[in-house]
Order: C-alpha cells, then sequence, then structure tokens
C-alpha cells in the first residue's frame, strides 16, 4: 500500500531547499520547512517539517535534525525519502488506506544534473508516485505569474530561493538563457551570521539570522519606507554570556552587498546572452522578480538601477513556482512537452 488513493489527479509539488509545499486541484494543502529529525540511535522519524524545525539547533546526542536539499537539489537521499514521506502523509493525514498516486509532477532548477533528476524521481516514486514530471522552476514560475510561455516573446524571470537564484529568458515553450547562481536566502543569512560576529563580537544562529533578515533586510542603504531597528540577541564571543545589540537596515545593506553584486553580474550576463529580438521584448516587459529573495527590500529599485529595465515583485512571490506547477499539472496534456 502505497500513499494516494484520494489522489486521482496527481499533486504539484516544490521542494524547496527552505520549505516544501504541496497543491492538489488548486489550493495549497501543504507548505512545511524542509527538515526532518531522526532518532541517531534507531534511525526512526522523530519529525517533519515545522516539528523538527523546532528542534533545530536544540538536538541533544540521539536527535539529529537534517535538511536533505542544498542549492535546490537533493544532497542526502536517504532523508530526502523519508521527508517526502513523512510530508504526504502530513498533507494527507487521513487513517484510511492510501495506495499510490496517478502522477506527481515537481519543479526542479533549471541546471540540475541528469543524476540529480534521478534522485528526485526515484524518491518520488519511492514516496507512492505512479508517474513522476520534472519542470524547470523558471518556466513554473513564469506559468504561475501568468505569462504565456508558450507565444514567441521574450520573458526575463528571476528566482531568488533559498539555495539558488536562476536568471532565465523565456520563449516558444523554452529556456532560451540562463544561469544559476548559488548565491541566495541561504547565503544572505550566512552573511548576517558572519556580519554580528565580526562587528558585534555575538554569535547568532539560522534562525535568528533569517528573523533579522525578515524585519531590517534590504539591498540598498536608503530606501523610500525605512525599517525600525532591530534587538537582535545572541551569545557574546568573549564573556559567553547572552547579548543584545540593535541593528538597522543599512547595516544589513552593506553586509549583503558582496552577495547581490554576484546576482546582478550574472543578471548582466544572461542579458548579453540573450537574442536581439528577445532583448526588445524585455526592455518592454521589464523583469520579474519571484522567490523568497524577491522580497527583500529595495532590491527591485537596486536591479533596476543596474540594468535600467523595469523590474517587477510578482504578487505572492513565494507561491508562483508551486501555482505555476500546479498549472502545468492540471492541464498535462498542454504542458507535457515542457516536463521531463
Amino acid at each position: 500500500m502505497g500513499f494516494f488513493n484520494l489522489l486521482p489527479k496527481g499533486i504539484a509539488i516544490d521542494i524547496g531547499t527552505a520549505n516544501f509545499l504541496v497543491l492538489q486541484e488548486g489550493k495549497i494543502i501543504l507548505d512545511e520547512p524542509s527538515i526532518i529529525a531522526f532518532n541517531r540511535i534507531t534511525g526512526e522519524v522523530i519529525a517533519v517539517g515545522s516539528k523538527a524545525e523546532q528542534m533545530e539547533g536544540k538536538e541533544h546526542d540521539n536527535i539529529s535534525t537534517i535538511r536533505p536539499l542544498k542549492n535546490g537539489v537533493i544532497a542526502d537521499f536517504h532523508a530526502a525519502e523519508h521527508m517526502i514521506k513523512g510530508m504526504l502523509k502530513l498533507a494527507n493525514p487521513s487513517k484510511r488506506g492510501f495506495s499510490p498516486s496517478y502522477r506527481m509532477v515537481v519543479c526542479v532548477p533549471a541546471g540540475i544534473t541528469e543524476v540529480e533528476k534521478r534522485a528526485i524521481r526515484d524518491s518520488a516514486v519511492i514516496a507512492g508516485a505512479k508517474e513522476v514530471y520534472l519542470i524547470h522552476e523558471p518556466v513554473a514560475a513564469a506559468i504561475g505569474i501568468g505569462l504565456d510561455v508558450q507565444e514567441p516573446t521574450g520573458h526575463m524571470i528571476i528566482d531568488i530561493g533559498s539555495g539558488i537564484t536562476e536568471i532565465a529568458v523565456i520563449a516558444l515553450s523554452g529556456i532560451v538563457c540562463e544561469q544559476s547562481v548559488r548565491v541566495a536566502g541561504d547565503t544572505f543569512n550566512e552573511e548576517i551570521i558572519q556580519y554580528m560576529r565580526k562587528e558585534h563580537n555575538i554569535l547568532i544562529g539560522q534562525s535568528t539570522a533569517e528573523k533579522i533578515k525578515t524585519e531590517v533586510g534590504a539591498a540598498m542603504s536608503e530606501l523610500p519606507n525605512p525599517p525600525e531597528a532591530y534587538n537582535v540577541k545572541g551569545r557574546d564571543l568573549m564573556t559567553g554570556l547572552p547579548k543584545q545589540v540593535i541593528v538597522t537596515y543599512p547595516d544589513i545593506a552593506a553586509c549583503l552587498d558582496k552577495s547581490i553584486t554576484k546576482i546582478e553580474e550574472a543578471i548582466l550576463i544572461t542579458l548579453e546572452l540573450t537574442p536581439p529580438e528577445l532583448s526588445s521584448d524585455i526592455h518592454q516587459s521589464g523583469i520579474y522578480l519571484t522567490g523568497g529573495g524577491a522580497l527583500l527590500r529595495g532590491l527591485d529599485m537596486r536591479l533596476a538601477r543596474k540594468t535600467k529595465l523595469p523590474v517587477h515583485v510578482v504578487d505572492s512571490p513565494l507561491l508562483a513556482v508551486i501555482k505555476g506547477t500546479g498549472v502545468a499539472l492540471s492541464n498535462i496534456n498542454n504542458f507535457k512537452f515542457l516536463m521531463r
């Protein structure tokens, strides 16, 4: 017995580095952190998703928390397999038996290798899928924000996730040119951790860095509607005692500058590789920002200044990819040629 008797139309899945999303019949039925907790001694799965995240950084010797994905692809196959199974159980908590699903559409990075594709397919099949289709994230994002990817018009999508940033020019149902950089939300968090350590002599964890990014994260040192300063609590590296410091958005903008510059360079390279006919389309329609990184304050303004192009932060950028994956699932005959 597998997992899906109640899913004859299949499900769409976004196995993100930070979050695992499941969409069924146009509705998101699961949005959980991509993390799993094991018992080190027995190997038993203790928790997945938010419950496992609550254990992260607080584990004792018998508990191990693992984030199976790095840079948008599976880094730990065993943990990924159990996480997918656990997430699908969370999505369908009914106690009735489940038979395997009819089909599953999973979005993946555009720069994924064949080995990485096989790892995702194998995990999905073991988790209970009969048919597995893979769709590239930039294409899914374009579909999710309502662009017609089949027309002969160029669209530039920048998807800034947790582990990877993908820049792609899409036309005629395919990716004409693309660049992937391993600089994204997790990189921003690491930069914030190092900044706090170097400038304030304070040690913080990933969850605190994420909170700082949310509260005062910025891509520019001057913003029209600046956020208030934020109190950060951590451990003093000199005394070992708890410590509190205040950070402002210009501080975070300065520490993220190097990472954002790398994203800008990848965008410029992609624009250089774009055929001239599609360049004129992009000049008219602009650039679309999706993914959690699109919410970084002032990023759209900074990229607009750098590229001299209009930059649009789409509605609900965190959900653009999963919504597009769901559209591809519900119109699978029309979009099958986009999937592998």
